[in-house]
């Protein structure tokens, strides 16, 4: 998604104390806990004085930045889904409007289950290397392959997509099957991207006869481009929160889903095909 704010990148603010950086990675450093309040200096012209002391009290979880000169490239933010109309969702817009007018781009990950504390460093590693690839950092810059189907050797030994993010909760789901904690080993999904909006992925596992265990990830990039397909990369994630959801099975009992009622859902999300940018590409699992 392209930026429409500011270009100026004087309204960003560089990053040059409070602590060490979590890492470092391509020549950018990663910090964690930073308000939005910390990054920008001076009200841009076209925000309202309610958009801007709201979205100043506005956290991420975190910022990545040049190296060199601590200038912010991009942040990161993990959030719970939230519900239309609410407080939250006013002020999230309200912080998004503020982000795309000081040219701040925003990786933002909404799901129940993943934290930014589990799960942040690994996602912020793995754009970072997407974004370098896809700009031709691959093997003597060869970008043929997308990052997310570069093939490789995967922990448990098989080879496979090396850059599937939730391909430990598939290897835990088999486990899990072979130690009959599961009905069916076989972590599935599907991914679609509504126009103009965010990207949505959605996995699930029969944990017992019938009955599913199910996560959904929306994944809003506003400003830049994470480096691959956003719709399989929120699929790769609700793999990631299916894993740890496997973790715990009987925690997990009281909000697993009828599979007829996943059906069903996916069936109404088919039904709006015409509002999705490539259209319903899982036909398929509408089928009985």
């Amino acid at each position: 998604m392209t930026s429409t704010g500011s270009t100026d990148v004087s309204w960003l603010r560089p990053i040059t104390a409070g602590g060490a950086p979590l890492l470092h990675r391509r020549g950018q450093a990663v910090h964690a806990a930073r308000r939005l309040g910390d990054l920008v200096q001076g009200r841009p012209p076209g925000i309202t004085g309610n958009q801007w002391s709201t979205a100043l009290r506005q956290g991420f979880d975190q910022v990545v930045c040049a190296a060199d000169s601590g200038r912010p490239s991009f942040a990161v933010e993990f959030a719970p889904p939230t519900v239309a109309g609410s407080a939250q969702q006013r002020a999230d817009r309200m912080t998004s409007a503020v982000c795309a007018a000081v040219g701040l781009p925003v990786l933002r990950v909404e799901s129940p289950t993943l934290r930014a504390a589990d799960h942040g460093r690994r996602l912020v590693e793995y754009v970072i290397d997407a974004r370098h690839y896809a700009a031709g950092g691959g093997p003597d810059g060869d970008d043929s392959v997308d990052f997310r189907d570069i093939l490789g050797r995967l922990p448990d030994g098989r080879s496979g997509h090396v850059n599937d993010l939730g391909a430990l909760s598939r290897t835990a789901a088999v486990e899990a099957y072979v130690e009959r904690r599961l009905a069916d080993p076989i972590v599935r999904g599907l991914h679609v991207r509504w126009t103009d909006g965010p990207a949505e992925g959605w996995s699930w596992v029969e944990v017992r006869p019938g009955r599913c265990l199910v996560e959904r990830v929306r994944l809003r990039e506003q400003g830049f481009s994470c480096g691959v397909d956003p719709a399989r990369l929120a699929e790769d994630l609700a793999a990631v929160a299916v894993g740890e959801r496997l973790r715990d099975l009987d925690a997990a009992a009281p909000d697993l889903v009828d599979r007829d009622q996943l059906r069903r859902d996916i069936r109404l999300l088919a039904a709006r095909a015409d509002e999705l940018a490539q259209g319903f590409g899982f036909a398929h699992l509408c089928a009985d």
